[in-house]
């Protein structure tokens, strides 16, 4: 009997070697229950700094802390065979200096096991990805909307009408030419996602930009259901699990209230001592 062949991981070489054909897949993932589910179907499961949002309640990244990325990294990092792990740098662990970003970059990866990282910023990231790729730290860029950015950039909006598109195609090239092995363009305008996909060699994967991409990102809990109030323009949801899961919620509280639940078949029987024969 022969053994089953090992089940070979997705590397930063192999998503860049897929610029152009099959659209790669990404979702995000925060738990190991999650990432066991995007392995089975997803190219790269996204460790984003989202879940400050998604599972802490924070009115948006900043907050996020190089803790909470490794505790949920290495949770992910647990889920998966296949997917290729990417962590986010939450804001403020890279943007002070290339030697920063490498610190923080090289632990991110030594405590959770993931084999690349992400970071935002165009042009003025440039040093610091050609910094991180020159000393073996993988690099997946992020330009357009950069949600650590929301402060100065007034809000999630598009980034890349009218006068911004000169900047964005300049700041995807500049990371292309710094070393990054593929690169995020997030709410960035449909023609314009186009153009920077074809003059890229590196993989573009879009997040509201898009089909003409070379593959898609979104949020998990987004495309599940999982909020019932809130759904982004270019979020498709594939199910409606908040609202089952809110059913369920009512269920189970009205049957305990009612002490319908728990039944029988639910419940341990006494075992009454065996009485002595006389």
């Amino acid at each position: 009997m022969s053994a089953t062949a090992p089940v070979r991981a997705v590397l930063p070489p192999d998503i860049k070697a897929r610029k152009g054909g099959t659209p790669l897949v990404v979702l995000t993932a925060y738990t190991t229950p999650v990432a066991r589910l995007v392995d089975a179907h997803c190219d790269i499961a996204l460790v984003g700094d989202s879940l400050g949002m998604v599972l802490h309640g924070m009115p948006s990244t900043v907050g996020v802390t190089m803790e909470m990325m490794i505790l949920h990294g290495k949770s992910v990092v647990r889920g998966l065979q296949k997917a290729m792990a990417v962590i986010d740098m939450p804001f403020g662990s890279y943007e002070e200096s290339p030697q920063q970003a490498f610190r923080n970059a090289s632990r991110l990866m030594a405590e959770t096991g993931a084999p690349a990282v992400k970071l935002e910023g165009g042009q003025t990231m440039a040093e610091t990805i050609a910094f991180l790729t020159a000393r073996g730290v993988p690099v997946m860029a992020h330009v357009g909307l950069t949600p650590q950015s929301v402060n100065t950039l007034g809000g999630y909006k598009v980034v890349g009408r009218e006068g911004e598109a000169e900047k964005v195609m300049a700041d995807a090239k500049a990371c292309e030419a710094a070393g990054a092995f593929s690169i995020v363009l997030e709410k960035v305008p449909m023609g314009l996602s186009g153009q920077i996909t074809k003059a890229l060699t590196i993989p573009t994967i879009g997040i509201g930009a898009g089909a003409d991409c070379d593959g898609q990102v979104l949020v998990v809990d987004d495309m599940l259901g999982m909020f019932t109030d809130f759904r982004p323009k270019f979020v498709k949801r594939y199910a409606n699990l908040g609202q089952l899961a809110d059913a369920a919620i009512a269920d189970y509280a009205a049957e305990v209230r009612a002490r319908s639940f728990p039944a029988d078949e639910h419940s341990f029987a006494d075992i009454l001592p065996t009485k002595a024969k006389p």
